[in-house]
């Protein structure tokens, strides 16, 4: 009997699986079901059982990509987070305006920290923990730890942590364990996200397990990294920001087993985001300073990506006269809320009606609904109010400004209920739109017509013209991400309707308009574009053609991401760096807390192949590898230091669950 392997990636709009066969890595099955974010074993369990009736087998491994991380990132939908802040500089942080990059208002400056040869340079205030912690623990879900200079010494952020650990309960992360660069704001920032994402990582972590063991399922789950490593599971329940870009990085992977090419330009177009990522020479490109999401630098490795608010869920915002904004906020289409509540359906018909005496508002045609109770009581009492109103259905935005006497949702918290994932949003969507078309409609396409229609009424189009420009405005908005992410350059608009005195994007706009009677312009990709999700059918043929390029849409492109997750390699690596000393003959091997000088070069690099590579071995079968190999990198950091890699690299191991 042949082994099958799951493969499962679960993004923010839909749920993906397939179902391969190892001896010859073929695709039995595969299957879509929506994420169904209340419950997450949900959705699992639907794509579960439509893959397990096509297994003749046993499942001998699940591996697993999400890009619940980075939407969670890039909408700012994570949990509220304490960040302390040992030894840093305020003044520093104030007059480069680094608060901004924390990914959280809640830090706090704590004496202490380490100086560059990892030697104490002000005793750890401790009692000044203590005092913090018992105020704030009750306000936050998680803490973040993050020393001056903690990869030379991360001694003070142990002591730190186990205080917070015994006060407030909450898990701590701390800045040294998740990496081990110099730069102190990309280490806080990285700890403070990966506090802030446990809770959510863990509701993931707990559901996929549980639908595991509802089926019957004992197999090793694995997790895909953002760098599209696999790592398992009790790892990535640690360190969830590793997931950054896990989604993308399986699409890219996905995407080139797929298309069988070495060189491609991979575009993911999901419910929620559109990635982009470069197969070059058969792998993909991998971002080693540190990845960024949103407004957000890490320090963690990853793919080297694009991810964008656009996808097929985006909310279309339309102002009267020639004006669309897709995204980037994400909401759930209005014929999927409807197809679960008629009475939308009626309130649109009813709006219909009226359109033609009365101007339509932009809240009328948006609905909000409840997602969770609140896990704290909560402050304000109009924000409680909202919540008893949704317990009964569905609103829409403006009727529950009328009945909580507000005239903006500031003054009822609302952005907070969104972002703490209390409310959720329902609005027009370009999924919407593909309803009316025809051209993707599972749900309520009544509902759908109504809504385009009144919001093509604001406008003053018609339905096809509002069909047409949203289309063209997403391919417009695609090839301009591309261009940024392979440029490497910035497209600068102009604010409001002026014109911007600005040559790239007057080049950018000359090749997509053509306008100018004398000069004109072609931009060219000089690569294939593999499509991948589901709408890539629908919009990526004109992207394609904007850039002069073939557009490669394999079979399975709508499934790629989980695929990605199944064919992928465990992979860890180890790190030291090598300092030279007066001479530059002799040099010292460092490592965290650890510093040995040798003689010459070559013996300290001697050391570290022993040392990292018996690491990085051992590490690499704890994290599910089989018979995993060993490959070294050496890259010269400049001054004479050398960054020094040891790589374990094997496939994930079958059998039983441990």
């Amino acid at each position: 009997m042949p082994d099958y392997v799951l493969g499962i990636d679960t993004g923010g709009t839909y749920t993906d699986g397939v179902l391969l066969d190892q001896s010859n890595r073929k695709v039995i099955a595969a299957t879509k079901s929506l994420t169904t974010h209340h419950d997450l074993t949900i959705c699992i369990l639907e794509a579960l059982d439509a893959l397990l009736s096509h297994c003749p087998g046993k499942i001998r491994l699940v591996s697993i990509s999400t890009t619940l991380a980075t939407n969670a990132i890039a909408e700012g939908k994570f949990q509220p987070v304490a960040l302390f802040l040992l030894g840093y500089d305020p003044e520093i942080i104030k007059n480069f305006k680094l608060g901004d990059r924390f990914a959280t208002s809640r830090y706090y400056y704590i004496n202490g920290g380490h100086t560059l040869r990892g030697e104490e340079q002000m005793p750890l205030d401790l009692e000044g923990i203590a005092q913090k912690v018992k105020v704030i623990k009750d306000q936050v879900e998680a803490f973040a730890v993050s020393g001056y200079f903690s990869p030379r010494n991360h001694s003070h952020e142990n002591q730190a942590a186990q205080v917070i650990q015994q006060l407030s309960g909450l898990p701590v992360v701390m800045g040294h364990q998740l990496s081990i660069q110099l730069d102190s704001v990309r280490r806080a920032t990285t700890a403070t996200l990966n506090a802030s994402l446990l809770g959510i990582s863990q509701s993931f972590f707990v559901a996929m397990r549980s639908a595991l063991d509802q089926r019957g399922i004992d197999a090793p789950l694995m997790v895909m990294r953002g760098d599209g490593a696999l790592m398992n599971i009790a790892t990535a329940a640690r360190r969830p920001i590793d997931t950054i870009h896990s989604g993308p990085a399986a699409s890219a992977i996905g995407g080139k087993y797929l298309a069988g090419v070495d060189k491609a330009l991979v575009i993911d177009i999901g419910g929620t985001t559109t990635d982009i990522a470069i197969i070059d020479r058969g792998n993909v490109n991998i971002l080693e300073e540190g990845t960024t999401v949103g407004e957000h630098k890490t320090s963690i490795q990853s793919a080297q990506v694009r991810s964008f608010a656009l996808g097929g869920d985006s909310q279309l915002t339309l102002q009267a006269g020639d004006y669309l904004e897709i995204g980037p906020a994400r909401v759930v289409p209005i014929a999927y809320l409807a197809s679960l509540h008629s009475h939308i359906q009626q309130e649109l018909a009813q709006q219909v009606l009226l359109s033609t005496e009365n101007r339509t508002k932009s809240k009328q045609l948006e609905y909000w609904f409840l997602l969770r109770e609140p896990k704290r009581a909560l402050a304000n009492p109009k924000s409680l109010k909202v919540i008893e109103l949704l317990r009964e259905k569905p609103l829409s935005l403006q009727t529950i400004l009328d009945k909580t006497e507000c005239r903006h949702i500031h003054h009822f918290d609302g952005e907070t209920l969104i972002r703490e994932g209390y409310i959720g949003r329902s609005g027009l969507t370009p999924t919407d739109l593909l309803h009316v078309t025809g051209e993707y409609a599972p749900w309520n396409v009544e509902a759908a017509r109504l809504i385009t229609q009144l919001a093509a009424g604001m406008t003053g189009w018609t339905v096809d013209q509002l069909d047409k420009k949203v289309k063209a405005t997403i391919a417009e908005k695609i090839v301009s991400e591309v261009i940024t992410f392979i440029s490497g350059q910035t497209l600068h608009r102009a604010e409001g309707f002026y014109t911007p005195d600005n040559l790239g994007w007057w080049l950018y706009q000359e090749h997509i308009n053509r306008r100018h009677p004398y000069l004109g312009c072609t931009i060219a990709l000089k690569m294939p574009i593999i499509g991948m999700g589901a709408p890539a059918n629908i919009y990526l043929p004109q992207v394609a053609e904007m850039l002069g390029t073939q557009l490669i849409l394999p079979e399975y492109y709508q499934v790629a991401n989980a695929i990605g997750a199944v064919v992928g390699n465990v992979m860890v690596t180890c790190e030291a760096r090598l300092n030279p000393q007066v001479d530059m003959i002799s040099y010292d091997y460092v490592n965290g807390a650890e510093r040995c000088s040798f003689p010459s070069y070559q013996d300290a690099v001697n050391y570290a192949k022993d040392i990292l590579g018996k690491k990085a071995l051992v590490d690499a079968v704890n994290a599910g590898a089989v018979e995993p190999h060993l490959e070294f990198e050496e890259i010269p950091q400049g001054a004479g230091i050398v960054r020094f890699l040891a790589k374990a690299i094997g496939n994930p191991r079958l059998g039983e669950a441990n």
